[in-house]
């Protein structure tokens, strides 16, 4: 393989939350760390050549997102996901979850109800109650190992309880699910109705698995584009995260307006000079390296399935069709939630993300794994989970 996926490379010691903040976040340094959502995998070969020459010119000073940072997100997104997105509704943010806390504020008045589908990324749950909205939870249902939505149980919430806006996990996560288009569509429509502002999180829009196509929610109708904010990003795709960009996509004039009002009030709208650089560099030229960074987490996928059947059969995959998180029903362990907790870092030896932190009850007895790291991390990591599973 031209991309050497396999290379460990040492990440202690480079500030990192996911290996270098474990004794504060978990208690104990010496966990093998599986949990928060980047990857231990170098980013893309363009991306580091144009860092390195950005960086070798030696100013740093304030940075504008010039057209061609615009054409690069425009042709991306066409070439990969067949949106024509209009230039002028792309809006520049440091993070998907600052503008979504940002779009809350603008978007929404305090005591105002949003939906939200747990399980679900948890800190779409803190934007909501953070500034004294109402948190609205249509969970979704699990059917022999298979999410789908409760459309009914959508539709009861925003007739009647003062919903303003609903969060769409798109690709989910944690349950790996690509909304198909006629999902989308009673999601859609039933907003609609209600006058209800979608909000499509698709920042793991990229990495969806071969044979499934994401299908971005606001290109299924004029209606749904007026009514919807998407929020994108290069981070998760290509291993960005630390460098804080993210693109806001917003056909509604009004409502794009008060977004940008919004992060110029926070002083949010100016860029870093690494974020452009790095995000037209991913965009334009990282295609090849994503297409065999996908190969391989589908290797590492099929690994894990072969390896937990064979070892683990009462641990459980929840099978995703997009991103690199699995989601692990352990729930035949027959612990509570605690327990597990206690089970995987004190016995196992790991740092995953516990299942109820994306909601109570439907995240209890789950763990979230992320196998976006060399196949021999995610060899210990199972090592260290089956031993564990053996010895309890």
């Amino acid at each position: 393989m031209k991309y050497d996926f396999d290379a460990v490379i040492p990440r202690h010691g480079t500030d990192s939350l996911k290996w270098d903040a474990l004794e504060r976040l978990f208690g104990d340094k010496d966990l093998l760390p599986l949990w928060v959502a980047d990857m231990d995998f170098a980013a893309p070969p363009p991306v580091i050549a144009a860092l390195n020459k950005r960086a070798g010119h030696g100013v740093f000073g304030y940075t504008v997102c010039l057209p061609r940072y615009y054409e690069a997100v425009v042709q991306w997104m066409e070439r990969r996901h067949g949106w024509a997105v209009d230039p002028r509704w792309i809006v520049f943010s440091p993070g998907v979850m600052p503008a979504l806390n940002l779009l809350v504020e603008c978007l929404t008045e305090p005591g105002d109800g949003i939906i939200v589908q747990q399980p679900v990324y948890y800190p779409f749950m803190a934007a909501v109650r953070d500034h004294g909205r109402r948190l609205l939870n249509n969970p979704l249902v699990l059917d022999d190992g298979w999410y789908r939505m409760d459309f009914d149980g959508l539709a009861r919430l925003a007739r009647g309880q003062g919903a303003r806006l609903m969060i769409l996990c798109s690709p989910h996560n944690p349950v790996g699910r690509v909304w198909g288009r006629e999902e989308l569509r009673r999601l859609g429509d039933i907003c609609l109705d209600a006058g209800i502002t979608v909000i499509a999180d698709e920042i793991h829009h990229d990495l969806v698995y071969p044979g499934l196509k994401h299908l971005p929610f606001a290109s299924l109708s004029k209606d749904f584009l007026e009514n919807a904010v998407t929020c994108t990003a290069p981070s998760k795709t290509f291993n960005l995260a630390g460098l804080q960009a993210s693109n806001i996509i917003i056909a509604h004039r009004e409502k794009r307006r008060a977004f940008r009002a919004v992060l110029d009030k926070y002083g949010l709208s100016l860029p870093g000079s690494f974020a452009v650089t790095a995000v037209e560099a991913a965009y334009l030229h990282g295609g090849e390296w994503l297409d065999a960074l996908m190969e391989y987490l589908s290797g590492n996928l099929a690994f894990l399935n072969d390896f937990i059947a064979r070892e683990m059969p009462e641990i459980k995959v929840i099978q995703p069709e997009a991103t690199y998180l699995v989601w692990l029903d352990c729930r035949a362990l027959g612990m509570d939630r605690e327990g597990l907790q206690n089970f995987m870092r004190g016995s196992a030896r790991l740092a995953l993300d516990d299942g109820f932190i994306f909601g109570s009850p439907e995240g209890d007895g789950f763990q979230r794994i992320n196998i976006a790291c060399p196949r021999s991390t995610l060899e210990e990591c199972l090592d260290r989970f089956s031993k564990a599973v053996r010895c309890r």
